[in-house]
């Protein structure tokens, strides 16, 4: 299916965003919390349930063990959102100086989601927090560009507000030249605007110079509730939110789509008369990294029955 990395400048309800695309996917999905700044789902959604011995600074230990104890202790790590198993997370780090721990193992990890995408068709959203920078490029700690380079589509997450595109003017030539020099392209890039204030999605587009890929409504309740600060409330199923978040993850297949039909078949060459779908292309998976599909696949139920 499609990896899709979430950023921003300042809060701007990344984790309320990437949690409401997981959760009305209606493909096995996967949310990775990976803000080197430190999770909030641990606390907030889960309430604190979820202990600190579970999530993904864990991962990084395993790493130093070997991809292969990596790709073993991935699927251990994970928390249902749902009975069936077919919605789940990779909780944060629980303290942002764990962060440096991770900077060798972001790339075991984007390998990881690539065969998650790929192979096993989840829809994987990684939260990748707030946008650090150093000397006018990513951070190389407190940003975990391999995840966003190694992404199908990276979305800044802006509200339709001045301040907020202010902000995020900033954060656009970084992410450009990353995804140009180590990702798939700077056409990757694009906007989730949250529509929170007076700003237009063609107004958002043209302060930005970037496609407004998919919107999501401002609905207070929905987001408290998503964010752990309040009890579900009445209506979740009919939610405005989670059915732009279902629409958006449609929209941004789409998207995905069409640039690796692109990618491999250049505008300049002759398509040949059926064109193959990217999900029937994989690249094939190190046998390390393969186990995690049958692990994953263990217990989970088919969403389509």
């Amino acid at each position: 299916m499609t990896v899709t990395a979430l950023v921003s400048a300042k809060s701007c309800g990344v984790t309320t965003s990437a949690l409401a695309m997981t959760l009305s996917s209606t493909r096995p999905s996967l949310l990775a919390e990976c803000d080197p700044a430190g999770g909030t789902l641990r606390a907030g959604f889960f309430q604190a349930q979820i202990t600190a011995g579970t999530g993904l600074y864990h991962l990084a230990v395993a790493e130093r063990a070997g991809e292969d104890a990596l790709a073993q202790a991935f699927a251990g790590h994970l928390v249902r959102l749902d009975a069936s198993g077919n919605r789940q997370v990779l909780p944060g780090l629980t303290d942002p100086a764990q962060a440096p721990a991770l900077a060798r193992t972001w790339p075991a990890l984007a390998q990881v989601m690539r065969v998650l995408s790929d192979e096993g068709g989840y829809d994987v959203i990684i939260d990748a927090g707030r946008l650090a920078l150093e000397s006018g490029h990513l951070h190389s700690t407190l940003t975990p560009a391999p995840l966003l380079s190694g992404a199908d589509l990276v979305l800044l997450v802006v509200r339709a507000t001045d301040t907020s595109l202010a902000l995020a003017r900033h954060m656009t030539d970084p992410l450009r030249n990353e995804l140009t020099d180590r990702g798939s392209g700077a056409d990757a890039l694009g906007v989730l605007l949250i529509e929170d204030g007076p700003r237009r999605a063609h107004e958002v587009a043209e302060a930005l110079r970037l496609p407004v890929m998919a919107a999501l409504p401002w609905e207070p309740d929905t987001a408290a509730y998503l964010a752990g600060a309040s009890r579900t409330p009445r209506g979740l199923k009919k939610s405005g939110l989670l059915s732009s978040a279902r629409n958006a993850l449609g929209h941004l297949h789409a998207a995905a789509s069409r640039r690796a039909l692109h990618q491999q078949y250049p505008t300049a060459q002759p398509a040949p008369a059926v064109q193959p779908s990217p999900a029937a292309l994989p690249v094939p998976a190190a046998p390390q990294v393969a186990g995690v599909l049958q692990r994953l696949g263990q217990g989970r139920v088919d969403p389509r029955v």
